[in-house]
């Protein structure tokens, strides 16, 4: 048993981890900023701990008075995309320090495009694309200094986590094809992108805990690559409204902030990852839960 500060805890992901540790015996010092969040931890049968991204210390706090961190929390505000991983910098930074002389696991977040291995190709877990465009590499850059430094960490990759409530980058998508009246997609929307259900990802994060490995990288992939098309068709019956093949340019317009992404080939592999843990995904796939998605409200917030 160990005492995990968890942050987002109260999160989509981060509330299931907090499910998913309780149930196997492990105490939770649990990430928030409100007296609800706190109201639900404590029901949940976890201790509140308050804090925010924007102050990294009150989060280093948290770090220091637990065998373990978990780090699932991220300011969501995707037009602030860049601002947010340097946000997210910070805050590993900042609890990685707090770990600094101890063996005490940081587990960290990431996505899987970090582990890119080239246009095409699946993304693996012991990549690591430096170059990648995608600013969230910030957060594996803090990861890969705080190891240098002596601290324990390792790496979640997340792809689209979903249910029938949230769906990653896909619940804005639904959003604009709401708003819009049709469902856009780039080229011939053959782009893939990698899923998996979030309470296979919470499990992930436990057994990520349990047997934890310094310097390992996990991808959540259930679901190597569904193709955006299907994604595309399977909101369109949802909303019942059409679906549109976007150029480039159309896309920029269509998508707004989501643009950088809509186009991106994302397929990712988990192979290693369920050797290492014995992981298996056991959850709905993503168009599963898509089909039974209550698309007569608008999604929760991200």
């Amino acid at each position: 048993m160990m005492r995990v500060f968890l942050t987002g805890a109260t999160g989509f992901i981060g509330s299931r981890v907090v499910a998913e540790l309780v149930n196997h015996g492990h105490q939770i010092l649990g990430l928030t900023r409100s007296d609800a969040g706190a109201a639900w931890l404590e029901a949940a049968g976890a201790q509140a701990h308050r804090g925010e991204l924007e102050d990294p210390a009150t989060l280093a706090r948290g770090a220091a008075a637990a065998d373990a961190v978990i780090h699932t929390a991220f300011d969501h505000d995707f037009s602030n995309f860049v601002a947010n991983c340097e946000k997210d910098r910070r805050v590993i930074a900042a609890m990685g320090a707090a770990l600094l002389g101890s063996d005490r696991p940081l587990i960290i977040t990431s996505g899987t495009g970090m582990g890119s291995t080239g246009p095409g190709r699946p993304a693996v877990e012991d990549a690591v694309d430096w170059d990648n465009p995608n600013p969230r590499v910030a957060s594996e850059r803090a990861g890969a200094e705080l190891a240098d430094q002596g601290v324990s960490v390792a790496v979640v990759r997340l792809p689209q986590v979903h249910d029938t409530v949230k769906q990653g980058l896909i619940s804005p998508l639904v959003e604009i094809a709401r708003a819009k009246g049709v469902v856009g997609y780039v080229g011939d929307g053959a782009n893939r992108w990698p899923a998996a259900h979030v309470l296979d990802v919470a499990r992930l994060y436990r057994l990520a805990l349990e047997r934890h490995e310094p310097g390992a990288r996990y991808n959540a992939v259930a679901e190597e690559g569904v193709p955006v098309r299907a994604i595309a068709e399977a909101i369109a019956a949802g909303l019942g409204v059409p679906t549109a093949s976007l150029s480039e340019e159309e896309a920029a317009d269509y998508f707004g902030w989501l643009a950088p992404f809509a186009a991106l080939d994302m397929p990712a592999s988990s192979a290693a990852t369920r050797e290492r843990l014995g992981w298996q995904p056991q959850g709905p796939s993503l168009l599963h839960d898509l089909e039974r998605i209550d698309y007569g409200v608008a999604a929760a917030d991200a």
